[in-house]
């Protein structure tokens, strides 16, 4: 049997991928890279390791997940050294507890190796604590797409809210909760390509956000403090016709 390594490759600017993620990458036969994963992480990757694509977008045509897994299966029962790469860290919204559980289930050795979540550095690289001991006691990071998510619970909560996939209902979501009760004054952000030299951002309020102009990936932030952002690229810079 062979090893596979469930490698987080952080937030987007490669330079964020850690040593240990640098190093595993090096060891494998077999790349398995998601769509978001910035492709200068593979420079760390051998030169005759084969590059397999299983991208998954919002909106896009993606690979299925049992794929993903049924390739993981066949390459490291071949003895193969694998590299599952994903963007951020891989038990963060990557479905990495997924593929864990199903290789172990056929006996098959598998090493996490977590990267840094979108949700704290994309914040962070625009200046925003997710947490700030005089403004908030917590924050909650919670995906956008769920149709199960009670948004009224989580306007009570007083916690930073950090929403990943959240653009497509992104008009429900803040209608939800200002419903609930949460101040449409309170600060909010999104970022869009986070830590990229592509990044965008509006900095407005609950009430001012909007997704038009914004394409994704991008991190939503709803708290005190986005208060903290720099201001000097608080407004999104658009595309050029």
């Amino acid at each position: 049997m062979g090893k596979v390594f469930l490698i987080g490759a952080g937030p987007g600017d490669p330079e964020l991928m850690t040593l240990k993620a640098a190093r595993a990458l090096g060891l494998a036969d077999v790349v398995l890279i998601d769509d978001l994963v910035s492709r200068g992480c593979l420079a760390h990757a051998r030169s005759d390791a084969r590059i397999i694509e299983v991208g998954k977008r919002g909106g896009c045509k993606s690979t299925p997940q049992a794929f993903i897994e049924k390739l993981l299966l066949l390459y490291s029962k071949e003895g193969k050294t694998v590299a599952r790469l994903k963007g951020g860290d891989p038990f963060v919204f990557g479905r990495g507890g997924e593929e864990a559980e199903a290789l172990k289930a056929h006996g098959i050795e598998v090493e996490v190796i977590p990267g840094i979540t979108a949700g704290i550095a994309v914040p962070a690289a625009l200046g925003i604590p997710v947490t700030h001991r005089q403004v908030t006691h917590g924050v909650t990071f919670v995906t956008g797409h769920g149709a199960e998510i009670d948004w009224a619970a989580l306007a009570r909560c007083g916690t930073t809210l950090v929403i990943y996939m959240g653009l497509k209902n992104l008009e429900r979501i803040s209608s939800q909760l200002i419903a609930a009760g949460l101040n449409p004054g309170t600060p909010a952000c999104i970022i869009e390509n986070g830590t990229l030299r592509t990044q965008r951002q509006l900095v407005t309020t609950l009430s001012g956000l909007s997704a038009a102009g914004f394409e994704g990936p991008a991190i939503i932030v709803i708290g005190e403090v986005v208060r903290f952002a720099r201001m000097e690229i608080s407004q999104p810079r658009m595309k050029a016709a």
